[in-house]
């Protein structure tokens, strides 16, 4: 019997993956008010420990980032010591895990970064409604960053890594992609800047080169990555141009190309295209693929993605819910367990951790 390429090892810069199966980053909202992951967090991504790489839940990296009550933070001391807690049980169960810092720039509220304002590149609002303490509100028109506050912006991701790396955890993915802060300044439809952050591609493309660049000098390229979603059309951060959106991530894989970052995950439809492709040719760093809300990972999916060598490894997220013995029942092609979606985002162990394996 063969063994399919899917559950071969594979190196990510400093990452020692025992399988391409990467666990996608998937919000949850289990932590705390103060934003510290408890017992739930810990035993969530200990079940799951299998995968080859899990990449967390998006994380803040400053209050002001923070996009969902219930969201986790890597800001202070508390929240460092719960990760430290998170990435002990991963470790100990024989895991990899790597930390998803997520800015949500205009994608928040007032009453949810409690800093009396959301930011984007641009004074537009995003599309919709986002839930607050008091129910549901229209997203607000965010402050438009200045440069010295973009600046900022680049130190907090420096900040957040460097605490990520303290409590233990094996890297970072930095979170560029479906409508936050940075996806924003890559989109013309909310980045409408005139200075050297925005207007032209390589322009909307600089502030994701400055934090992967700042964050891999910090802590080292070999554990730092990103994750983009070219063409996703999200949360506002429209991007309906090919020849545009070419040209934009064209430009960013060329700004951290020299970088040499451990990998690049990218959430698109079209894995073999020319997009996916340009940016994996371009960057020269291992990829991981995944296609995107809208179409379910499947196991066929997921071995032909990576025997077909159009990617190293593919991320998958709702199988990884519903299943904590993922790998092994992909690796034997045993039946599995069905997500439940009406437990995503409700808080609790219900549809969290108990989930059953074989």
């Amino acid at each position: 019997m063969t063994v399919e390429k899917l559950f071969t090892p594979v190196t990510f810069g400093s990452l020692q993956l025992k399988n391409r199966l990467v666990m996608a980053p998937l919000t949850r909202i289990r932590a705390d008010e103060h934003g510290v992951p408890g017992d739930l967090l810990v035993e969530h991504y200990r079940q799951r420990a299998s995968m080859g790489m899990i990449i967390t839940e998006g994380t803040w990296p400053v209050r002001e980032g923070r996009t969902w009550i219930g969201q986790p933070g890597i800001e202070t001391a508390e929240q460092v010591a719960g990760w430290r807690r998170v990435a002990d049980a991963v470790h100990a169960a024989g895991g990899t895990i790597v930390m998803q810092i997520m800015h949500g720039g205009r994608i928040s509220h007032p009453a949810i970064s409690g800093t009396g304002r959301t930011v984007a590149p641009s004074a537009l609002a995003a599309p919709g409604e986002i839930r607050i303490p008091d129910g549901k509100a229209e997203l607000p028109v965010p402050h438009a960053l200045t440069a010295d506050e973009i600046a900022g912006v680049v130190a907090a991701f420096v900040a957040a890594a460097r605490n990520a790396i303290e409590a233990g955890l094996d890297g970072v993915e930095v979170h560029g992609a479906n409508g936050y802060l940075i996806h924003e300044f890559l989109s013309p439809a909310s980045n409408i800047r005139t200075d050297g952050y925005g207007g032209s591609p390589a322009n909307r493309a600089r502030l994701a080169i400055e934090v992967v660049t700042a964050v891999a000098a910090a802590i080292g390229a070999d554990r730092t990555g990103i994750r983009l979603s070219p063409e996703h059309n999200i949360q506002g951060a429209l991007e309906t141009d090919p020849d545009d959106v070419l040209a934009t991530y064209l430009a960013l894989a060329e700004g951290i190309a020299p970088v040499g970052p451990a990998f690049v995950d990218i959430l698109h439809a079209d894995p073999a295209g020319k997009l996916v492709q340009g940016i994996r040719q371009t960057v020269g760093a291992p990829v991981v693929v995944n296609t995107g809300f809208a179409s379910v990972t499947t196991r066929d999916e997921a071995v032909r993605l990576v025997g077909d060598d159009l990617a190293d490894a593919t991320a998958v997220g709702r199988a990884a819910i519903a299943n904590p013995d993922l790998v092994e029942r992909w690796t034997h092609g045993h039946e599995e367990n069905t997500p439940d979606p009406d437990t995503f985002y409700t808080g609790g162990a219900r549809g969290y951790t108990d989930y059953p394996t074989r």
